[in-house]
């Protein structure tokens, strides 16, 4: 599955670089997949019961929030607007690559020409839009378990790289399984970290498949797929995860040159739309942005370093821990048993767990140097779950010594992780999934009929759900200004009555999509009112 993901990655970042064949994506993937399961039938019967545990619980951690509550939702509501983005490239891009010919002025329009016109990197949205097709259905509603399933894949990868130090299968799962729960990642999962999540997993099977350009020379393609996948994820700016792997692993391992060359040219190959991108997203403007000290994202400050160690008990990430002298002990426990980890790796020349662990270290301290606050939490929250790997890695080995010892660090660790990621399931916040199934009926009730206006901060709507009614949001980002009558424009998440707004500035948009409760007055004589929900009504001018 890790591998057939990363191959979806970079067979429709091919497809989606042109708008020409951006619609074959989805045909050209399922006879992939059908070519696939015909090949791997015998695989299918030799499915190791425990990584496939390691798996499901990975993917039930991350999903539990929308699993219990029942419905098909997503996490981050509020937290973070970024979902609302991802699902606009997402529509785009499968459609009409890059192109955004033929597009009127709207919120969707000016979203997709600040990110997809300007090279943003799509890889990790990529099969999310192609299982949204595949069951068609709105990306919104599987989003979640999408991010559900990154977790999953990166519980294989985990579970693949302790092998060679780890023989009980059970203690593999146990271990691989905990650390893709690091705090870290586990929030920005529930903030709908994507590409948070798709990086993670994908530097773990990088470093998982590296080895075996020990073989021949065919060996090389796999590692070199990933790789590419990874820069398509990321932009080529992940080069810098990728410089570990290939230092560690051929500077302490017996290589195949041809094999090595095999993965290093797949890796360019199938990275070009990456390359291809990348002029654009890296331009100097952007470049500044990503290396500005006071470009904080969504955070308060800067993050502390210690979250590296995956354990951060608090239910917002951004904040400390209430009881911070408990977390420095819990924190030193799983530094102590990630050197022991690390001195057994050594020893056991695990070259694919070190260069694992090598990688997320130095992403992290690269990106902290040389990135904003926002980039290196983001490089954290990848890299968070390599030192929780050799932790756990540490505390498993030192059973074989010292039981007592080790039954304390593995509680320990464990508790830490437990309740982190318990405290942060308390503060997800539900996307409202009646408000929004009722935003994209009307999107596709009135397609066509636009421009539309919404009055109150609503992303998911102006960039999603009613793109095809070419909506702005008077408070989002949009190309026409909505005044008030008093000449002022409404700032970023603010509201205001319909009857606020110059009467000049509201009759440009045909159809309005009003929040029921946003305020007691009417629209403009010119308007009528065509339909009425339990939360929005439409109203349009003839």
């Amino acid at each position: 599955m890790p591998v057939g993901l990363v191959v979806m990655t970079v067979v429709a970042s091919f497809t989606t670089s042109s708008g020409r064949t951006a619609q074959l994506t989805v045909p050209l993937l399922v006879g992939l997949g059908v070519l696939g399961l015909g090949l791997g039938v015998r695989a299918l019967r030799r499915v190791d019961p425990y990584a496939a545990g390691c798996a499901v619980v990975a993917f039930l951690a991350v999903g539990a929030p929308v699993l219990a509550s029942g419905e098909p939702t997503f996490t981050g509501y509020v937290k973070l607007d970024d979902t609302a983005t991802f699902l606009a490239l997402t529509d785009r891009v499968l459609e009409h690559g890059r192109d955004l010919d033929g597009l009127e002025p709207s919120s969707y329009e000016a979203t997709l020409a600040d990110y997809l016109a300007q090279g943003y990197p799509t890889g990790a949205l990529l099969p999310l839009g192609v299982g949204a097709r595949l069951v068609a259905t709105d990306p919104a509603w599987v989003f979640q378990p999408y991010l559900a399933s990154l977790a999953a894949m990166l519980a294989l990868g985990l579970y693949t790289l302790v092998g060679p130090v780890l023989q009980s299968r059970l203690w593999r799962a146990f271990v691989a399984t905990l650390a893709s729960q690091s705090a870290l990642l586990y929030g920005f999962a529930l903030w709908g970290g994507v590409k948070e999540l798709y990086a993670a997993f994908a530097l773990a099977l990088v470093a998982a498949t590296v080895p075996l350009v020990r073989g021949h020379a065919r060996s090389g393609l796999l590692p070199g797929t990933a790789a590419a996948a990874t820069m398509l994820a990321l932009s080529p700016g992940a080069l810098i995860w990728l410089l570990a792997p290939l230092v560690v692993l051929l500077g302490g391992m017996r290589v195949k040159p041809r094999a090595a060359a095999v993965a290093c040219a797949t890796a360019v190959v199938l990275a070009l739309p990456a390359f291809a991108a990348a002029g654009r997203f890296l331009q100097e403007d952007n470049r500044a942005v990503l290396r500005d000290d006071g470009e904080l994202g969504n955070l308060i400050g800067p993050l502390d370093p210690a979250q590296l160690l995956g354990i951060w008990p608090t239910t917002d990430f951004r904040v400390d821990p209430g009881d911070m002298r408990m977390t420095l002990v819990v924190l030193g426990v799983t530094l102590a048993a990630a050197a022991i980890g690390l001195l057994f790796a050594v020893q056991r020349r695990a070259a694919a767990l070190l260069a694992y662990a090598a990688s997320c270290a130095l992403g992290a301290v690269a990106y902290s140097a040389l990135g904003s606050p926002w980039l290196e939490a983001k490089a954290f929250a990848v890299a968070s779950p390599g030192i929780l790997l050799l932790a756990l890695v540490g505390g498993t080995k030192l059973l074989e010594r010292r039981r007592a010892v080790a039954v304390l660090a593995l509680a320990t660790i464990a508790g830490g992780v437990f309740a982190s990621n318990a405290l942060a399931y308390r503060d997800a916040r539900l996307a409202p999934r009646a408000q929004l199934a009722e935003l994209e009926l009307i999107g596709r009730t009135y397609t066509g009929e636009g421009p539309a206006l919404m009055t109150e901060y609503q992303p998911y709507g102006v960039r999603h759900f009613l793109r095809h009614l070419d909506a702005e949001g008077a408070s989002e980002l949009r190309r026409r200004p909505v005044p008030l009558r008093d000449g002022r424009v409404l700032g970023k998440g603010e509201v205001a009555d319909i009857a606020a707004f110059a009467p000049e500035a509201v009759l440009v948009y045909r159809t309005l999509v009003l929040l029921r409760s946003a305020g007691p007055s009417r629209p403009p004589a010119a308007y009528r009112l065509v339909w009425s929900g339990s939360f929005y009504d439409v109203w349009q001018r003839s």
